[in-house]
């Protein structure tokens, strides 16, 4: 691991304001907060603004919960982010994403038309830093202005996340339910 976790002795007023963003009070400490924001806990202005970020694009989102957790499934394994894939294949069970649509992320197929369209769209953005027009038009049938912008958000958001938590060398708790749902 490139950075640890902000050891506890080090966790100060700035520290707790800047996770206050994402976290309820009673997991502002190291082990509630778990390792990727006790890791970013190491910058608390950069943290801060980020997680506002983040929590919009968690919380506040326009999109469907399960097809927000279908294209962030997709960007984290093009990114082989090991971290993000653990806490998102299980909050995309809990949003309805079955054993075998997760799976199928990994290949960037689905068995439901408009989930193709979603995972077309994390591809090229990923690949080419814009979705197609006919990706677009397909998008537009079913996402209002609002949802398709929240789309790409969530699409480069989940990218930087996962950038950031392969470079600090981020893993997945083992054995633990998910503590950071960013």
């Amino acid at each position: 691991m490139r950075l640890p976790p902000l050891p506890a002795d080090q966790w100060d007023d700035e520290v707790l304001r800047a996770l206050s963003v994402m976290l309820p009070a009673e997991r502002l400490n190291p082990q509630g907060a778990g390792v990727a924001l006790s890791t970013l806990a190491r910058h608390p202005q950069l943290t801060k603004a980020f997680l506002r970020f983040s929590n919009h694009l968690l919380f506040r989102s326009t999109l469907n919960p399960r097809l927000r957790e279908l294209a962030i499934l997709r960007i984290a394994h093009r990114r082989h982010c090991e971290y993000e894939w653990a806490h998102h294949a299980f909050i995309g069970k809990a949003e309805g994403l079955t054993d075998a649509q997760i799976a199928a992320v990994q290949r960037g197929e689905a068995t439901d038309p408009f989930d193709q369209i979603v995972l077309n769209a994390v591809d090229e953005l990923d690949e080419q830093s814009r979705i197609s027009d006919e990706t677009w038009a397909a998008l537009s049938e079913r996402l209002d202005e609002r949802q398709r912008m929240d789309l790409v958000f969530t699409i480069g958001g989940y990218g930087l996340m996962a950038m950031a938590y392969n470079t600090f060398g981020i893993e997945p708790e083992s054995g633990t339910e998910p503590e950071e749902r960013g």
